[in-house]
């Protein structure tokens, strides 16, 4: 290397030593101008070279000791230039990466130890360059420096694909083979078992403490339920507020949209079941099985958990011939499992019932595990007949005509794991003390039965090992809630008058309601009689109420007016490519837009600008006076979607011959302001108009311009 150069590189080398020792004290200090960001997002692109040239740089060091003078001299000079050029592209690699630190989305462990440890690989080669030509350099200290900085390299490039790649993805071939051991339907807790290996597939390699991006862990409960840097990750029995599914459900080009774009996504069935633990506001320690059969989410959390281990028996399958003769139109016998010897018997029809149907089994009475004889007209003689099935485990005796007296004769089924004796004359006293004969027996259904809650919650005492299913007891005292009322109009906008059309599906509901704005009470607001009609913008709110029900929350809902319609209306710019809802005529179809993106209706009438205005020519056929303009948007400042900066209105006979009529500037949100829905509007002099432009400019914050989502406009 020429002399004069080489010169030049080494003050580089101690300029970048100073500069980054200077970062590393004062990184909290550093604020960034947005056109430095793109150096900072150069490091993935640098940051392989210096290590390539650091390796070749140590190995060459190491070689020069082994070679003849002359070769020996070649490689002392490979290797400075190796370990010089290593060493500089190293230290602007930690520049930049410490500028991309800076960022939104880079903090957490994983984070810290690829600074210190990438700063540690610059520090270290600085030194080996430094020493190496030093008369006490020697081999051991040139193997030393490579044993010193390999680990270095290693450890650096091992959190660096943790930071872009995810958590564990250097060994995640390895460990995907270690998966945790299955666990059964009866066993699994929705979070831990269900939702949270979802969440550690497809979230947490961005979402740990290690790498904290949107200062958000998704990988305990705790975590998940503090929220993140943009605010609670859900709204418990809300889906369609919650800032999750609401990423879910973005455009996948979006740059908010969850997982990344290149990341595996979620599924259909893994979105769903998402969607069913937010609304269904489920504890993070709830069971599956405490769900009913039908339930949506415990059907679905079936398909993903293994099977309950089918129990083993150790008699001799039946005889097909037997088991066939036995089968008749009320009475059917089957296989309790594909190539199970055990049977299950189900017995129908209450007229056609008499004992022979239950003695006519005795040839297959080792086999029988399950009878169900529900809603039969069995009386306590036959259970002696039933008895004989020495392996039964599950028997259905709910609305039958047996007693308490009469179980003395199952006591021999020391087997039976399940007894329902739903609707039947149980007595107390009489069953508090047989049940101590069942010694196998699990579950006990009681419902709709002689026994009081304080007698079933006495048995539940007794025998804690035994499950009473008492079904639901309605005393009077837990009185439900009425779900909030419903608009029956087809549309909340209208033109001149509008008769308010409130339901609610309960009958015999009343409805109190208010205009003013303010909280409608149950005793003193006005009942809602269908005849209510407006003709301006309105804002009711609205609850229902009933004798015996909790009444219930409130609800609001906006009434706005919109007398002038367009004959034609265009576009001047483009809608973004992913909010296009109806183009032009978006802005005066009298369809309202809501909140959340798993909403169709967020999806459907929402038209939405950032990188340009949003700017619209109106024509009138007719001339038409107006004297007030207003626009409907959505505020949801933690997604970037923000109120329009600027809102300009111009009108006049002819596009050529415009003047401007209004200007209006909406306030912006407050921190942690929630989501809504808000209109602008202003008035000015009625002006005879057959054109209007309408120009609503999105608000930019540090020259990032935020999403401008719009879904109606009024013309008055």
């Amino acid at each position: 290397m020429n002399t004069r150069l080489k010169v030049f590189a080494e003050q580089i080398l101690v300029v970048l030593n100073v500069f980054i020792v200077f970062l590393l004290l004062f990184e909290n200090k550093l604020v960034l101008p947005y056109w430095l960001q793109p150096v900072g997002r150069m490091h993935p692109l640098l940051l392989h070279f210096p290590i390539v040239l650091l390796i070749l740089g140590i190995i060459s060091d190491i070689y020069r000791f082994k070679k003849e003078k002359n070769s020996a001299l070649f490689y002392t000079k490979l290797s400075g230039l190796l370990l010089l050029s290593g060493a500089i592209l190293s230290g602007i690699t930690v520049i930049m990466g410490l500028f991309l630190s800076r960022e939104e989305g880079y903090n957490g462990e994983a984070v810290a130890w690829h600074k210190w440890f990438g700063a540690s690989v610059f520090f270290i080669a600085s030194i080996v360059y430094w020493i190496r030509d030093k008369s006490w350099y020697s081999q051991r200290l040139s193997w030393s420096s490579a044993l010193l900085l390999t680990p270095f390299l290693l450890v650096a490039g091992h959190y660096g694909a943790d930071i872009t790649h995810g958590d564990n993805f250097l060994l995640q071939p390895i460990t995907a083979h270690l998966q945790r051991p299955a666990v059964s339907l009866e066993e699994a807790v929705v979070f831990d078992d269900i939702i949270r290996p979802i969440l550690e597939a497809k979230c947490t390699g961005c979402h740990n403490p290690r790498k904290l991006k949107g200062e958000l862990s998704l990988m305990d409960s705790l975590s998940i339920a503090k929220g993140g840097k943009t605010g609670k990750l859900f709204v418990p029995g809300n889906p369609d507020l919650s800032l999750m599914l609401e990423r879910v459900h973005l455009p996948p080009e979006e740059e908010k949209h969850m997982p990344p774009d290149g990341k595996p996504q979620l599924t259909v069935a893994e979105i769903h079941l998402l969607r069913l633990w937010i609304s269904n506001d489920v504890p993070f320690s709830k069971k599956v099985i405490t769900f009913p059969e039908g339930d949506s989410l415990r059907m679905l959390a079936a398909t993903l958990l293994k099977p309950a281990e089918e129990e083993k028996f150790d008699f001799p399958a039946a005889d097909e011939t037997v088991v066939s003769r036995l089968n008749t139109n009320y009475r059917t016998i089957s296989p309790l499992a594909k190539e199970s010897p055990a049977l299950s018997v189900n017995i129908y029809n209450r007229s056609a019932y008499t004992p022979a149907l239950l003695q006519e089994l005795s040839e297959i009475e080792q086999q029988v595990v399950s009878l169900n004889l529900n809603k039969m007209p069995v009386k306590d003689e036959d259970l002696k007949t039933i008895a004989k099935f020495k392996n039964l485990r599950r028997l259905d005796l709910n609305f039958t005509d047996i007693t308490t007296a009469g179980l003395d004769a199952l006591i021999p089924l020391q087997q039976l794991k399940t007894l329902t004796l739903s609707g039947t004359k149980l007595n107390y006293d009489a069953l508090v003390k047989k049940l101590a004969s069942f010694k196998a027996l699990k579950t006990i259904s009681v419902w709709n039965t002689p026994l009081s809650v304080k007698e079933m919650d006495a048995l539940q005492k007794s025998y804690s090992q035994i499950k009473f299913i008492e079904g639901f007891v309605d005393d009077g005292k837990n009185p439900l809630k009425l779900n909030p009322p419903q608009v029956k109009n087809a549309s909340m906008v209208f033109a001149n008058e509008l008769p308010v059309q409130l339901m609610h599906p309960v009958k015999g509901t009343q409805i109190r309601f208010t205009t003013d704005g303010s909280e409608p009470d149950t005793l003193h607001s006005p009942v809602f009689d269908g005849k209510t009609t407006i003709t301006q913008n309105t804002v009711i709110r609205a609850r229902a109420c009933k004798d015996g029900w909790y009444a219930s929350d409130p609800v609001t809902f906006n009434f706005f007016k919109n007398t002038f319609i367009p004959d034609s209306v265009r576009l001047l710019f483009p809608l973004n490519s992913v909010h296009q809802a109806e183009g032009a005529h978006t802005f005066f179809n009298t369809r309202l837009g809501v909140i959340g993106a798993n909403n169709p209706a967020w999806a459907n009438n929402w038209a939405g600008v950032r990188n340009n205005d949003m700017a619209l020519v109106a024509l009138f056929y007719k001339p038409v006076t107006i004297s007030s303009a207003g626009l409907h948007y959505m505020l949801e400042a933690a997604t970037g979607i923000f109120p329009p900066a600027e809102v300009e209105v111009w009108g006049g006979e002819n596009e050529d011959r415009l003047q401007r009529l209004l200007v209006m500037k909406p306030p912006m949100p407050a921190k942690d302001e929630p989501a809504s829905l808000k209109i602008v509007e202003g008035s000015f002099k009625p002006h005879t108009v057959s054109v209007l432009k309408i120009v609503a400019k999105p608000y930019s914050e540090k020259d990032k311009k935020k999403l401008l989502l719009v879904d109606e406009m009024f013309l008055n």
